[in-house]
């Protein structure tokens, strides 16, 4: 009998399931049955908190349910390709938040486990099957904005937390490998093309020894892509793509709230109207990215974001490391 439903285990209580379990938990085709921690008194009250049936005192107790399908892994970046190929030896499928894996050799041993195993896996940029994302591609290749030239963008935080993974180098921390790379897929994914090369500034926590601010400028063969990121700066994040008749800018491109709609700013030359907002329904990105993920796994459907753009990414971020340390132009 075919199943009507993936059922999920969290592996690891980090904060930001607050963010995706009750959605993922409300999801069509999409039941979480319980959360797993390697401190047991933390898995029990994640497990109380959401409402889940199991609290597991092991990561390798949930990969040993046999009813659990797809596990969601919000671990810390040093952990994610290596709890990504134990759950998919395990027969489990695998949404992973990003980075996936902190580079493109860890990228292509998961490739190498997915396909041994026969498993989804697919890396959690939950922005790529938001709506709002997906009406920016339709209005660029209906020619909206006639010719697409240019892209521009910046995704920015203040923190300082010594404590925060993200200031931990030796766990993956840093602002490339956790914002960063939102532009760089966001940019791929509405041009359709990967970039030739890339040349980037970047500068480092004299503490922390992570980068905290960088500045990249991508060449697509006839698009220029440039971003800057900080996790020192104030908070802002914006997205726009430049044609040759007009612009669309994103409001709130990577964060999009869940309790009122977002908009595109479109701005069209010769427009009797002048510039026009969209307003594109409110929705949860975290729900609608596990509901994608379940049905391409019940239906046999193409997975929303393959581990092979996973590993164009990737691509793309460890040449922007490289060129931060030459300080030239590096080739994809």
């Amino acid at each position: 009998m075919a199943k009507d439903a993936i059922i999920w285990g969290v592996l690891g209580a980090a904060r930001i399931n607050d963010k995706v379990v009750p959605p993922m938990h409300r999801a069509p085709n999409c039941q979480v049955k319980g959360i797993a921690s390697r401190c047991s008194e933390k898995a029990r009250e994640a497990a109380a908190r959401y409402g889940l049936r199991v609290a597991y005192d092991s990561y390798e107790a949930l990969l040993a349910d046999p009813e659990i399908d797809a596990v969601y892994i919000p671990l810390p970046n040093h952990l994610h390709m290596e709890w990504a190929i134990k759950s998919v030896e395990a027969g489990k499928h695998v949404l992973c938040e990003k980075p996936i894996g902190l580079d493109v050799e860890q990228t292509e041993r998961l490739i190498a486990a997915r396909d041994k195993s026969g498993r989804c896996v697919q890396e959690a940029f939950m922005v790529r099957t938001h709506p709002q994302w997906l009406k920016v591609r339709a209005l660029i290749e209906e020619g909206t904005i006639g010719e697409l030239r240019a892209v521009s963008g910046a995704f920015c935080y203040y923190n300082i937390d010594p404590d925060n993974i993200r200031n931990q180098k030796d766990i993956g921390g840093g602002g490339l490998l956790d914002i960063g790379c939102y532009p760089i897929t966001t940019s791929r994914f509405i041009t359709g093309r990967e970039p030739r090369r890339v040349v980037a500034l970047m500068d480092h926590d004299p503490v922390f020894e992570v980068d905290r601010l960088g500045s990249v400028l991508m060449d697509f063969d006839g698009v220029q892509a440039s971003f800057l990121y900080s996790t020192q700066i104030h908070n802002y994040q914006r997205m726009q793509f430049h044609g040759t008749n007009g612009r669309i800018e994103v409001e709130i491109p990577f964060n999009a709230p869940n309790d009122q709609p977002t908009r595109l700013l479109v701005s069209e030359r010769g427009s009797a109207t002048g510039d026009r907002w969209l307003e594109l329904p409110t929705c949860d990105q975290y729900g609608v990215a596990a509901a994608v993920f379940a049905d391409a796994i019940l239906n046999g459907r193409p997975l929303a974001i393959p581990l092979e753009d996973t590993l164009s990414n990737m691509r793309v971020i460890d040449a922007i490391f490289r060129s931060a340390q030459s300080d030239r132009w590096e080739t994809i």
